[in-house]
């Protein structure tokens, strides 16, 4: 079973004065590259959160996000009441015929009039936060499994394309050997030259040999072989999927290259085709 890097995750909980809203969402990295929103009270939390998340995860690009939405009475801003009359008493002397109301309501604008008190984190109210983290990243691994379910289809279905066209190549091979031949002796025979039709055998056996697609079709068939077996794997396979899909590039363009048969070309085209739809999706596999 394969994992996809993609994958979105939200849980939420409702405590007695606010609203905790966690979301997870991940694109495809080469590491794991985490990324953490959290409002300011919680920051003394981040490393712990960190580790907690990357012992899940493993790789991908991550944006953590906690949300409070307060939803009962609850402020750590208050007035400061003593900055607060010191301004009173200072405008009062400029504006002795001033309304008390409106010097408050500038009172109250001036710089230090309201003072925000940290509030301590506590420790009962922490674990039920990471309990809805932990019920988020579960909802986001969900989401991989889901997405790596679609991509494991999408592969088996190329690598099959894969093998058919491999396979209508070999049917080719009779006739290319042919053509081959044919266009060798048309060349000998333009030139009105006696040649040692021994010689001419040999060589001709030594250029063929040189043009056999035998052994890069084993070869491609061992790594389609593998391909499927990574799949069934149950660790996180995509980096071994890369490397195989560049061997398989290899057994690929060595048959085009040896081809010399404009069929057979169309058909390592395709090959070629499906490989590196399946090179884009594998960057997306944990």
């Amino acid at each position: 079973m394969i994992l996809s890097m993609t994958g979105f995750g939200k849980a939420s909980l409702q405590l007695p004065t606010k609203k905790i809203t966690v979301e997870v969402k991940s694109l495809n990295s080469k590491g794991l590259d985490l990324n953490v929103r959290m409002p300011s009270i919680y920051r003394e939390m981040e490393l712990g959160l960190r580790n907690q998340i990357a012992q899940k995860l493993e790789r991908g690009k991550v944006d953590f996000s906690l949300f409070i939405e307060i939803t009962g009475e609850e402020t750590s801003s208050k007035i400061n009441a003593p900055i607060v009359k010191g301004y009173i008493a200072q405008m009062k002397e400029i504006l002795p015929n001033a309304d008390e109301t409106e010097l408050m309501k500038m009172a109250v604008r001036m710089p230090d009039a309201l003072k925000t008190e940290r509030d301590e984190i506590d420790e009962n109210e922490w674990k039920q936060i990471q309990t809805v983290i932990d019920e988020a990243v579960a909802n986001m691994l969900n989401f991989r499994i889901s997405e790596g379910a679609a991509l494991e289809k999408e592969f088996m279905q190329r690598i099959e394309n894969i093998r058919n066209f491999m396979n209508q190549a070999l049917e080719l091979d009779p006739e290319r050997i042919a053509a081959i031949k044919e266009r060798l002796q048309t060349a000998i025979d333009e030139l009105k030259v006696e040649v040692d039709s021994n010689r001419f055998e040999q060589e001709l056996i030594y250029y063929l040999e040189k043009l056999d697609i035998t052994e890069e079709k084993v070869r491609l068939g061992n790594h389609l072989d593998y391909f499927i077996q990574t799949l069934a794997g149950s660790e996180a396979n995509g980096r071994k999927l890369g490397f195989i899909t560049q061997e398989m590039g290899r057994e690929i363009n060595t048959m085009g290259s040896k081809s010399n048969h404009a069929e057979m070309q169309k058909l390592v085209v395709l090959m070629k085709d499906e490989l590196e739809k399946i090179k884009e999706q594998v960057l997306n596999v944990l």
